[in-house]
């Protein structure tokens, strides 16, 4: 069946998660942190997933905001860089990550293509609605959904579940978009259509399942979506 709607992953995907880390870095006072912020940046990352797959296994949910805190103090211990100042402004530089150059483009041309747009993400609607704002797209999707209305994170099908409900179409009427392998294989797996944007060449995850299409950034997803 034709795509009716073209859903997004948020951090990673639309949303640059280096760009708190990397800017940090560059600011006045913080040489020390500019050797260290790639490795933190890394770390972070690695342990907010981490924690959401243990929380979601476990039955443990909490929202995406306490995990990102958790897995921010892990990065700076583990880089001996367990200062309050530091963390404050990493965390506040969360909330107005970058979006990648292409995604403006990219999302009005789907919208000026009639598709329907939406965000699927583990964060919580505050973080998503602040990031959304802080980019400027919120004109372009049609809605932000967030794992907070089933309680439980990535990749439970129940968070896909969230998308065929909004709006009202078959499982291959969505064409998902994550930059998380998983994610996109756990998608695939529900029944969407999915692309893997790999934007750092890493290997295909070994899962049951793989994404339909690999690509290097989201610029040629309206030519996918209505191909």
């Amino acid at each position: 069946m034709p795509i009716k709607a073209c859903v997004f992953d948020a951090y990673g995907t639309l949303f640059d998660v280096a760009a708190a880390a990397r800017e940090a870095a560059q600011e006045p006072g913080r040489e020390a942190f500019a050797t260290h912020w790639p490795k933190v940046a890394n770390d972070w990352r690695l342990k907010q997933l981490q924690y959401t797959w243990l929380r979601a296994i476990t039955g443990a949910h909490t929202d995406f905001w306490q995990v990102t805190q958790e897995g921010l103090d892990w990065a700076l211990e583990a880089s001996g860089l367990a200062e309050p100042a530091l963390r404050e402004r990493l965390l506040q530089l969360y909330w107005e990550l970058s979006a990648y150059p292409e995604v403006p483009t990219m999302l009005k041309t789907l919208k000026d293509q009639e598709f329907e747009t939406a965000i699927l993400s583990n964060g919580s609607p505050d973080m998503l609605n602040g990031a959304v704002d802080s980019a400027g797209i919120g004109n372009v999707l049609d809605d932000v959904l967030s794992v907070e209305s089933v309680g439980i994170f990535k990749p439970d099908a129940s968070v896909y579940e969230l998308v065929t409900n909004r709006f009202n179409c078959a499982r291959d009427e969505v064409l998902f978009v994550s930059s998380n392998g998983w994610d996109a294989a756990g998608a695939a797996g529900f029944g969407f259509t999915t692309v893997w944007v790999n934007r750092a060449g890493e290997p295909m995850d070994r899962l049951p399942w793989t994404p339909h299409h690999v690509l290097s950034d989201l610029t040629t997803i309206p030519d996918l979506a209505r191909a």
